[in-house]
């Protein structure tokens, strides 16, 4: 696959722009602010992910670097490409894996990619050679002749995989790329996508997985109500975001009078309960695991007590006060 795409990989690099580059981005639709003065900046052969709760603007922004839609305010590039006044070369550079895969299901695998590589006019002395090439990465050749609407989930995610690579593109957006498939396609999937970054692919990724989104994103940004609310690595943004979070679990309920004084031990910013079930997250250099022992062992014996990193999802759910699933 590396042999695909080392003509445009060469191309492209030749410039010194940013893989994505937004400014102030704004849409409005009516009165409504979905996208609010966004600015992000996506470098060259990163897997970049975009995460936020349903109706963050995340769907919006895509669009508009996509140049499906065309912003209120503000600039966007793409490998310093101009999306508004010049969509169509953008959008040779752009691969996209959609939520929906939008296959043919009456065409067979091989008519599928065929009809694809006439769309993106790629050349017919090329188009045997890379499609070959890609359902075999895939791991679909030997269905090439089977109709697409035979295909389970994870076979048809793997050859909208496919597709989306078969015209050479430098970013790859994937939209929920692991949706509905099983554990062993996902992580197939996980591969290609970190194949892409070896090569010097620029990835866009969006995902309520927030495993996903720890897997495989070199940084990640958090957005809510159109605005930039966190951007760092998954493990920056735990360590700034979330704190230590210690689980315990005892034989029997803890009194109000104890849960309140765990609550307010220094440094607890988050407390869960759920039956004998407790959780706890401690920002900053705090210690209060001794304390915390010393509280509930007072009245109650205690099965079980972890103390570990906080997940992806607890530092989304800090930040945004939404839960996505994990």
């Amino acid at each position: 696959m590396e042999a695909i795409a080392s003509k445009t990989v060469t191309q492209v690099q030749k410039q010194g722009s940013p893989a994505i580059e937004v400014k102030q981005l704004r849409k409005m639709f009516k009165d409504f602010v979905a996208v609010d003065s966004l600015t992000l900046s996506v470098e060259r052969g990163e897997i970049y992910g975009l995460l936020g709760p349903n109706g963050s603007g995340k769907t919006t922004t895509i669009n508009m670097i996509s140049g499906l839609s065309k912003p209120t305010a503000g600039s966007i590039t793409v490998f310093g490409q101009d999306i508004v006044h010049d969509p169509r070369s953008v959008r040779k550079l752009l691969g996209s894996i959609p939520q929906e895969t939008a296959l043919y299901e009456e065409l067979t695998a091989w008519q599928n990619m065929v009809f694809h590589a006439e769309l993106y006019n790629v050349p017919r002395r090329e188009r045997e050679e890379r499609i070959t090439a890609l359902l075999n990465l895939v791991e679909l050749y030997d269905r090439r002749n089977s109709l697409s609407g035979t295909f389970s989930g994870g076979m048809k995610r793997r050859l909208a995989f496919a597709r989306a690579l078969l015209h050479q593109p430098e970013l790859v957006y994937m939209d929920e790329p692991t949706l509905g498939v099983d554990v062993q396609s996902r992580h197939a999937l996980w591969n290609y996508t970190r194949d892409l970054k070896k090569q010097g692919k620029t990835v866009l990724l969006t995902t309520n997985y927030l495993e996903e989104a720890n897997e495989l994103c070199d940084r990640i940004a958090i957005i809510d109500h159109g605005k930039l609310l966190a951007l760092d690595t998954p493990t920056r943004l735990k360590q700034t975001y979330g704190g230590t979070v210690i689980d315990l679990e005892t034989d029997k309920p803890l009194s109000a009078a104890t849960l309140e004084k765990l609550k307010h031990l220094p440094g607890v910013s988050q407390f869960r309960q759920d039956g004998v079930a407790l959780s706890m997250t401690v920002s900053g250099e705090q210690s209060v695991m001794a304390d915390a022992i010393s509280l509930v062992t007072a009245e109650a014996r205690l099965t079980t007590i972890t103390q570990r990193e906080p997940s992806l999802n607890e530092v989304f759910i800090a930040i945004t006060g939404s839960q996505l699933r994990d």
